[in-house]
């Protein structure tokens, strides 16, 4: 999954694609799909319960998103960017494949971190 819970992310597809960036709220990885803070809102039916005070009527609530349909949000460039997988070395470097980033280090028990980065911007998502 290319997105994570509080990533800021642009809806690229869509009815709300020409409203700016939003924040994350949840991820399901297994469906693909993703709900944005203020995206996507649907109305819902919801019956009262007496006994804890909750009120019948209808709200509206975001409903999930597909992840393909949303891309991480740039600050640096001020638009949203692909991402691609990268490993950081010992010295901090990027390396395209695990194997490479674990060669860097001395110590065998050192764990190789997997970050997200934007060759557009030169950006590094953590």
């Amino acid at each position: 999954m290319h997105v994570k819970k509080g990533d800021l992310v642009k809806v690229v597809a869509g009815k709300d694609r020409k409203l700016g960036p939003a924040k994350v709220l949840a991820v399901f990885p297994r469906e693909g799909r993703v709900v944005v803070e203020g995206r996507n809102l649907v109305k819902k039916h919801v019956k009262g319960a007496p006994g804890t005070g909750r009120e019948s009527g209808i709200v509206e609530v975001e409903a999930p998103i597909a992840a393909s349909n949303v891309r991480l949000w740039s600050e640096k460039l001020s638009q949203p960017v692909r991402t691609q997988a990268r490993w950081v070395g010992a010295d901090g470097s990027l390396h395209t494949s695990e194997s490479a980033a674990a060669s860097t280090f001395n110590v065998a028990q050192e764990r190789v971190r997997k970050v997200r980065f934007s060759v557009k911007s030169q950006e590094i998502f953590d």
